[in-house]
């Protein structure tokens, strides 16, 4: 087990959660945020907000070609 030094100079284990995983899950919880805001909007006949789409990787100029939504 790799040992590594804090903020403060103290040493901590290498295993324990750090911002990285922190940051991870925070993303995974946006992603699925906007992946239910997009099919709401579709769903109830709007157009989804472009940052949803981005988010999910959709090319918002693609998406207004479908003409229906």
């Amino acid at each position: 087990m790799q040992k590594e030094k804090d903020a403060r100079g103290g040493v901590r284990d290498g295993f324990i959660m750090d911002r990285g995983l922190f940051f991870v899950i925070g993303d995974f919880f946006s992603t699925f945020g906007s992946a239910a805001s997009a099919s709401r909007a579709v769903e109830a006949g709007r157009k989804p907000r472009r940052s949803d789409l981005k988010k999910l990787c959709i090319d918002p100029a693609a998406f207004d070609k479908i003409g229906r939504f």
